[in-house]
């Protein structure tokens, strides 16, 4: 069992109610039956908020914002899988309600404000409905994460984890001129061939860890399945204004599959996969 799986069997006393029978599954898998190297992860993939919680006291307008979700990523990930043949896993619930790509113990992880949007209905929260977002929002998804990884191991399957996400072009007032970022900590094999791949286009502003960089204390799924489970990984930030529009998603789903293509054939020759 991986290490999510032993910290769930560990939580006791979860609150039972958060989503109804009305409410879908946290969890969207995509070609489940992918036979690529590569699993793809979003974390920010949907924008759904549980019925029970109404808007969380927001407008509409905030919430098809960034703050809500990783706006245009649902589509370029889902084309990526199909076009490389692998399993996606993503969350279709708001990061506004829980950010299932934090640590649940940080502040951020249910937001009280989001860049400069305060969150009415995340105030004031006590513990037990703190926990009860985490273990019926986070916890699956993450679960299911750690039992796709189980799963590949004990088949003999090569697993690559690409942890896929989007930015906004403009952030606190400040213009962010890069197109496109790969986003990591600890792994020293997979970023630097994505930088290559990706430099080769003289057209692309490249971020080497921006606009983020990852750290156990900023992030969730690169340091919990990828670090920690001893797997190569990445993180892709793709900037949201470039993949607003199905055109858009298609010209990257169709990049990155190219370029991962060839990174494939690069991990297979030298053995790393």
């Amino acid at each position: 069992m991986g290490k999510v799986g032993e910290m769930i069997l560990k939580h006791v006393g979860s609150p039972s109610l958060l989503l109804a029978t009305t409410d879908v599954s946290p969890v969207l898998e995509h070609n489940a039956a992918g036979r690529s190297p590569f699993l793809l992860t979003s974390d920010h993939y949907g924008r759904l908020i549980p019925g029970s919680l109404g808007d969380l006291g927001l407008p509409d307008s905030e919430l098809v914002r960034h703050i809500a979700w990783d706006i245009g990523i649902a589509g370029v990930a889902a084309q990526l899988a199909d076009r490389l043949d692998a399993h996606l896993i993503a969350q279709r619930y708001s990061r506004l309600v829980i950010d299932c790509n934090r640590p649940p113990h940080v502040a951020g992880s249910i937001p009280l404000i989001s860049e400069a949007t305060t969150v009415p209905g995340n105030e004031g929260l006590s513990r037990e409905d703190a926990e009860m977002r985490r273990t019926q929002i986070f916890d699956p998804y993450h679960r299911r994460i750690d039992e796709v990884i189980d799963q590949r191991l004990h088949q003999g399957m090569p697993t690559v984890l690409l942890s896929l996400h989007s930015f906004t072009p403009v952030y606190a007032g400040i213009a962010r001129p890069w197109h496109i970022g790969t986003l990591y900590h600890r792994d020293r094999v997979l970023p630097p061939l994505l930088l290559r791949h990706l430099r080769r286009d003289d057209d692309l502003v490249v971020g080497d860890n921006e606009p983020y960089a990852v750290g156990d204390e900023t992030d969730y799924t690169i340091p919990v399945h990828g670090e920690m489970r001893g797997l190569l990984n990445s993180g892709i930030e793709i900037r949201q204004d470039l993949i607003s529009d199905q055109a858009g998603e298609t010209t990257w789903a169709n990049r990155l599959a190219r370029i991962l293509a060839e990174i494939e054939t690069t991990l297979r020759a030298e053995q790393l996969i």
